[in-house]
């Protein structure tokens, strides 16, 4: 039976290239050596407590199961997806071979390989159904996917597959925490440019900072200021663009916020859409802080209950509670 798996590329969405130019798929650990010299996955978690021992406990178990399932389960015609955050779109293919240790291919970072075949064709996110989304929207780096697969197949070739459901996963809090960060994500992509900034400025208010948040009419190239003091006198002040569009902000933006008034002011750029590798290139060359729509959501569940009333109710969310 054809299992579907998820394999992100990167902690920064970095690999998508390296995996089409190279026909591979990688996960990173590379401190372990080749994992496939462990016996079993509980003398590899005891290694990676040694290697790895700023890491949670609970992290590293979670990134050894992983490991473990990406050498022993994913098998030759298995489908595997990776998501490029810059085009919005999923990339497909099909394992050719299953896991090999190899430092000479792709980023030294990530050693851990399997090779695919990937197709030309690509899967926009925004053509999916919510419970899609919600289901690629786990955080882990390896994930089963076996649900997505009816609609992926039927969107490239119109042909539906049988697939076996999983039954059982030992990462449930984790997907479901996935899941809940793809909800709010898609909230947001609803809110209009206007509200977004109203977001943004109550973020940075739970933040602790006075805001003042411009008013609609044309974009002069920053959206929102923010100041330690009432007055705006104090250091540092921030100066804020926003572009919320599902389309990537280039450098030339990353350049304009840069010129715009206060000059003195410290740089962060908001683009839903993600940023261009030029862009990110430019920002980090300049100081610029970029935020891109994963890392808005990060920020908004951490300071959310700090947030001013107004501004939640344009992202109304509700906190439950789950035995872990």
């Amino acid at each position: 039976m054809v299992k579907w798996w998820m394999v992100r590329a990167g902690d920064n969405n970095e690999l998508i290239d390296t995996y089409l130019n190279n026909g591979i798929a990688s996960i990173g650990w590379p401190a372990l050596g080749n994992p496939q010299r462990f016996k079993s996955k509980e003398e590899m978690i005891r290694y990676a407590d040694e290697k790895y021992e700023e890491r949670k406990p609970a992290t590293r178990l979670s990134q050894m199961s992983q490991l473990w399932r990406f050498i022993n389960e994913i098998e030759v015609g298995d489908k595997v997806l990776s998501y490029s955050k810059e085009k919005r779109e999923y990339i497909i293919g099909t394992v050719t071979k299953t896991h090999f240790n190899d430092t000479n291919i792709g980023n030294l970072n990530y050693p851990n390989h399997i090779s695919v075949d990937w197709q030309k064709e690509k899967v926009s996110r925004d053509q999916l159904t919510p419970s899609s989304k919600n289901t690629l929207g786990s955080t882990l780096t390896i994930f089963r996917a076996d649900s997505v697969a009816n609609e992926f197949t039927q969107k490239i070739s119109g042909v539906q597959q049988n697939i076996t459901p999983i039954t059982n996963d030992d990462s449930f809090l984790e997907e479901f925490e996935g899941k809940a960060i793809s909800m709010i994500s898609d909230k947001i992509d609803l809110l209009d440019p206007w509200q977004i900034q109203e977001v943004i400025g109550g973020l940075l208010q739970a933040m602790n900072y006075n805001v003042r948040v411009s008013p609609k009419g044309p974009d002069g190239g920053v959206d929102v200021l923010a100041y330690k003091d009432s007055f705006g006198f104090e250091k540092p002040i921030i100066k804020v663009q926003v572009k919320h569009r599902k389309s990537t902000a280039g450098s030339p933006e990353v350049q304009q916020l840069l010129g715009a008034n206060p000059r003195e002011g410290n740089s962060l750029f908001v683009s839903t859409g993600g940023f261009s590798n030029q862009a990110l290139a430019v920002a980090k060359q300049e100081g610029v802080k970029t935020l891109d729509l994963e890392e808005l959501v990060e920020l908004i569940i951490q300071w959310y209950d700090k947030m001013p009333n107004e501004t939640r109710a344009l992202l109304p969310l509700k906190k439950i509670y789950i035995p872990e």
